[in-house]
């Protein structure tokens, strides 16, 4: 036991910490990438820690850690590698201090300009709710702590007087106070109106019969006035039918698109007719007429009802020709 303490001892002494990191790393078989990447270190770090170059590692206290951490990973004894490492380079070792750099940066221009522009919009925003809400209080003044009337009252007040009646002036001093009548307050105005007289009543009636006689001839009168009116009035249209020959009158059963033209090649009617619909057309003969859907037109011309059906073709559409 004596022998293999002194002869580590012996090795401690003569070899260096890269010496022994680098003996067991090639006894074990263990490739410098592998290590390497075992340790999260780059493959140069690892081969100055092998070859006692601290060139990639400037402070002191990687160092120890770095070395710490390569002999646990070879299964060595850590104490050992560094032990060795502080027997060659404990005088020459000192620490880097990193003496932290304190930079300070003028503000910026845009920061600056952006917080100007953020304030500016918050006054903006608060001066505009505080408007919007002043007005739907529907206030144009602020509120006074008087005892004055607002608007609303005022306006109220306004329209109470105008509608509240004049005072009844009282008599003057020199005017005479109306005599007090002599009828007692508590009999009944009926009694001051005297009962007409039986003949009275009489002519009053038969007045009444006779003007009720007058009405019933009046009105009488007016129905026989009115039927000869009538009368007269239906001989006129059909006068008035006949006297236009150059007349079309269609009636519209159902859906219909029409068209016609008269001697003159003018287009007198054109269009899509609905169904309940008439129509009166008027122009100079012959007429050439095209009417759609023919079974659900009535046509009359000069009097005469036009037979459609008769007229239409296979499409029931009918093109004819009228006033030949």
């Amino acid at each position: 036991m004596s022998d293999t303490q002194l002869d580590d001892n012996a090795i401690t002494d003569t070899a260096s910490p890269g010496e022994l990191l680098l003996r067991q790393r090639e006894a074990l078989g263990v490739p410098l990438v592998d290590a390497a990447r075992a340790l999260n270190l780059r493959p140069a770090v690892v081969e100055g820690l092998e070859q006692d170059s601290y060139a990639e590692i400037p402070v002191a206290a990687y160092r120890r850690g770095y070395l710490r951490a390569y002999a646990k990973y070879l299964g060595m004894d850590d104490r050992l590698v560094l032990e060795a490492y502080q027997a060659r380079n404990g005088s020459l070792d000192t620490d880097r201090k990193v003496t932290p750099v304190s930079v300070s940066r003028p503000p910026s221009k845009i920061g600056a300009w952006l917080f100007k522009l953020v304030t500016l919009l918050v006054i903006v925003g608060l001066i505009a709710v505080t408007v919007m809400w002043w007005q739907s209080r529907g206030g144009s003044e602020p509120p006074s702590m008087g005892s004055s009337p607002s608007i609303e009252e005022e306006q109220a007040l306004s329209t109470t007087a105008e509608q509240e009646p004049a005072p009844v002036n009282a008599p003057a001093a020199d005017e005479p106070a109306a005599e007090p009548s002599s009828q007692p307050l508590d009999e009944p105005a009926a009694a001051q109106t005297p009962e007409p007289a039986p003949e009275v009543a009489d002519d009053a009636a038969q007045a009444a019969e006779q003007d009720a006689a007058q009405a019933a001839e009046q009105v009488a009168a007016e129905s026989s006035v009115s039927e000869s009116e009538t009368s007269e009035e239906q001989p006129a249209a059909e006068e008035a039918l006949v006297a236009a020959p150059n007349t079309l009158e269609l009636t519209f059963n159902e859906q219909s698109w029409t068209e016609i033209f008269d001697a003159n090649n003018q287009r007198v009617f054109v269009g899509l007719q609905t169904p309940g619909t008439t129509a009166t057309v008027e122009g100079e003969p012959p007429f050439r007429l095209t009417i759609g859907n023919a079974t659900g037109v009535e046509l009359r011309y000069q009097g005469d009802v036009i037979d459609l059906p008769q007229r239409a073709g296979a499409n029931n559409v009918a093109r004819f020709t009228l006033g030949e």
